[in-house]
């Protein structure tokens, strides 16, 4: 049974955070820690002490994690970026929330005795004979320390203490990855060996000037050793214990949501129960308005976990190549219980939630394609944009005109001249994208076009039909990325101010082009108004777009493979990123790296000189058995990852890649992981350095073939549109949903059907119209669902009790290890 742990969390904002600047203000990020290693950077909020981020992540970490730390920095152009303070919280206390933590917390000093890393090595033996006593510890090697000095490595050296005894390894150079092989004996007195006291291993980072650094301790209760007398494994090291208070908020707060998800998964054949009736839903509806599994899973989801629940069903229905009879059944369902056109789709529905998570999920490629360049160009122009007249503020106008001032007048002039440009450029390339639309988004659009006319046939409600699929396609999709292009993946970094606005007016005015123009006139913000020629104008091709966009023949939607969102052919990824070969030259640092352009799919991570070059050296994903980081000491550079591959003979060739800032590098870091992720030859451990005048430089170690130093992380990724799919994953995400709701449905139609059952039993009894042979008149059939509820329930108590079954068997299998070590 395999474990699953995924990692929620969303940095939403910050507030009274101190000023680091001589302006008075702060230029603040956040830098996102799982275990000391960094897995997010958000984006830098300047000149801001109460800045909003509102970003948000997944972690998928299949090996757990101890800790998670948010530490927020100030940017600084010049010189290394300021600390100014940090929140740290342990996996026991985010797993201790059932519904996760969402809270502003207060920012604590950092410590550096608190900011350890990495695990060590050891083998303690408790020897004792007539003559003597003593712990006899080997200090073997340790693995990913804290980098100390400003060569990125450290000096480190270990202590082993036992009451006043103590002995010390010796010191190895410049290296996060020592390996000591020592053995240090302490002896023991005879009163000594019933002490209740403890073993204490400690890491220092050696220094020629000032005191040493700590790296880290491990603690054994030396009862252990009387139990067992060989004790030998890899320890995590903690920090020495000094957390200082929270200085009274002094600091700043965070306001963070962090929730965790841990799950075991089941073997396959387990879930197919459940995956069978989910099909059934879609496949076979006797009628529309009866209850199926899917029904009676929307009425046990809360409205908190209704966006995940939607976002794993589409999953799973992508998975079986059925992802449009589902959503046309959810449609059809919410088509037909709404009376009034106005309200259609408008609620947070399991239909409407599953509409914007399939968007998401099939068409984020096509909404980079048509909104990419024009995004790009507002963010490069930067221009003052404003049309309510109670916020222009002129002096933060640039020069509009050869005049010596610009008026109130003027600026609006401007501005509605340079909306309407970037308007009719969005439009534009919106509406020429017919061909650029996923099918499959295209054949779901003509499904819900062809329910809402057979709903709403009344001549005055020509509108609906188009207005049910602009509401989904303007209003939940194109003019969301359009208002923060980073949470779209559309842009590393938020729009400063100006820019925002600029986005926020855009928006507004897509979302009524995307209502055909119903709307305008009747809000509060008339200063809009300049805009609505434009928009009205737009509603005919808008209209013509959206015929054209149904005009497709429902059998071109071929199946989606099980285990990928997207076909081999679609590039996941592209972008320059530098790149140098291990085996080629020992060039300088700053020589080694060329720049390529990169593009990743599902079959290959191929690259060339420039994006429009014919010629591509292409690595197929299957040979790829590693993507780790590089230590920044390696070519003295940051934000280097390396790929591992395996040719035919079993030789391994690696391939460094710079990228260009650390939320890129985890980037390209998931990506590629996520396409490798099912390969059967992935390796336990690498090097994080490189091999340069005959040793590792992370390890010291001589021989290239020698064994990593570091544990692979090739299965952590960041969770996102791309993801791979995972039906045993995303089975049991939806059979935890049905477990919470058991009791309700179980109340609600098993009580009811035996109710039914008890009075048609009656009925038998004094019905002249009974016939023994099973044949029966008159009587009241079984509401339709309730069949379907007693085999969903059947399922789910299968399942739960194989979870039972599967947790037992580890504990046993635990038990036998301890046993028998």
């Amino acid at each position: 049974m395999a474990k699953n742990t995924s990692l929620y969390f969303r940095i939403v904002e910050g507030r009274s955070l101190p000023a680091k600047d001589v302006s008075g203000t702060s230029d603040p990020y956040c830098i996102v820690k799982v275990d000391n290693e960094v897995v997010a950077r958000t984006a830098t909020v300047w000149k801001n002490l109460n800045p909003f981020w509102g970003e948000e992540y997944t972690l998928h970490l299949p090996m757990g994690f101890h800790s998670l730390s948010f530490l927020v920095m100030d940017e600084d152009t010049i010189g290394h970026d300021d600390v100014i303070g940090k929140i740290m919280l342990s996996k026991e206390a985010i797993g201790s929330q059932v519904k996760g933590l969402d809270s502003w917390m207060n920012l604590t000093r950092v410590d550096p005795d608190e900011e350890v890393q990495g695990e060590i090595h050891l083998s303690l033996e408790l020897l004792k004979d007539a003559k003597k006593s003593s712990l006899r510890c080997q200090v073997i090697e340790a693995r990913d320390l804290a980098p100390r000095d400003i060569s990125g490595t450290s000096d480190p050296f270990g202590r082993v203490i036992f009451n006043n005894h103590s002995a010390e390894t010796s010191i190895i150079k410049k290296t996060r990855f020592p390996h000591w092989r020592e053995t240090l004996e302490l002896e023991l007195d005879a009163e000594e060996l019933s002490d209740e006291g403890t073993v204490i291993v400690e890491v220092w980072d050696w220094d020629m000037v000032g005191k040493n650094d700590f790296l880290g301790k491990v603690e054994i209760p030396f009862a252990c050793m009387h139990k067992t007398p060989l004790l030998e494994g890899w320890f995590r090291l903690l920090p020495l214990g000094n957390n200082e208070a929270d200085a009274g908020g002094k600091l700043g707060a965070l306001r963070l949501k962090v929730r965790l998800v841990e799950d075991r998964i089941l073997p396959s054949m387990y879930y197919q129960p459940l995956i069978e009736l989910l099909v059934e839903s879609v496949i076979s509806p006797a009628e529309v308005e009866d209850s199926s599994s899917l029904t009676m899973l929307e009425e046990v989801t809360t409205v908190e976990s209704r966006q995940d629940v939607a976002m794993t069903l589409v999953k799973i229905y992508l998975g079986q190549g059925l992802v449009v009879p589902f959503l046309d059944y959810l449609n059809t369902r919410e088509v037909n219980h709404t009376t009034d056109p106005n309200t259609l789709f408008r609620s947070n529905s399991l239909a409407s939630k599953a509409m914007e998570q399939f968007m998401k999920a099939v068409g984020m490629l096509y909404l980079h394609e048509v909104l990419k360049p024009i995004i790009n160009r507002i963010f490069d122009e930067r221009k003052y944009i404003e049309l309510d007249p109670c916020k222009i503020d002129l002096n933060r106008t640039r020069r509009i005109s050869f005049k010596s001032g610009v008026s109130e007048a003027e600026v609006r002039d401007y501005s509605v001249e340079m909306l309407q440009t970037y308007l009719t450029s969005i439009i534009e390339s919106i509406v020429n994208s017919v061909d650029q639309c996923p099918s499959v988004m295209r054949v779901a659009f003509k499904q819900l076009h062809k329910r809402v006319e057979e709903q709403f046939t009344e001549p005055e409600n020509e509108d609906v039909k188009y207005l049910a699929i602009s509401g989904f396609f303007f209003l939940r999709f194109f003019a969301p990325a359009i208002l923060t292009p980073k949470l779209f993946q559309l842009r590393d970094q938020h729009a400063d101010t100006r820019t925002s606005r600029t986005l926020l007016l855009l928006a507004k005015a897509l979302q009524s082009v995307g209502n055909l123009g119903l709307q305008l006139g009747h809000g509060k913000e008339q200063w809009m108004a300049p805009l609505h020629p434009i928009i009205l104008h737009s509603v005919a091709s808008v209209k013509d777009f959206l015929d054209k966009l149904i005009d497709i023949d429902h059998d071109i939607v071929s199946s989606v493979p099980q285990r990928a969102v997207f076909m081999p052919s679609v590039t996941v990824k592209e972008g320059y990123l530098h790149k140098h070969k291990a085996e080629g030259p020992q060039l300088l640092s700053r020589f080694a790296f060329k720049k390529r352009y990169f593009w990743l799919t599902s079959e290959t991570l191929s690259y060339a000189k420039t994006s429009d070059w014919q010629v591509r050296s292409s690595i197929p994903i299957q040979r790829v058995c590693a993507v780790e980081r590089v230590d920044e000491n390696a070519f003295q550079q940051q934000n280097v990852m390396q790929v591992i591959t395996q040719d035919n003979d079993g030789k391994l060739n690696t391939m460094y890649i710079q990228c260009k800032n650390v939320n890129e590098l985890n980037q390209w870091l998931s990506a590629i992981r996520k396409a490798s992720i099912y390969n059967e030859r992935m390796l336990p451990s690498f090097h994080p350095g490189v091999h340069r005048s005959g040793k590792w430089t992370c390890c010291l170690q001589a021989g290239r073939a020698v064994t990593g130093c570091s544990r692979t992380h090739s299965a952590v990724t960041l969770g996102d549109w791309s993801d791979p799919l995972d039906p045993d994953v995303e089975t049991q995400m939806i059979y935890k949903q049905l477990l919470q709701g058991r009791d309700k449905l179980r109340k609600k139609y098993l009580e009811m059907e035996e109710a039914d059952q008890t009075s048609t039993n009656k009925e038998k009894r004094i019905n002249p119209d009974f016939h023994p042979d099973g044949a029966e008149c008159n009587t009241q059939p079984i509401k339709p669902g309730r069949s379907v509820a007693a085999r969903l329930l059947v399922v789910i108590e299968d399942l739960e009790q194989a979870h039972a079954t599967f947790q037992l068997r580890e504990k046993e299998d635990a038990t036998r290890v301890i046993l028998n070590p």
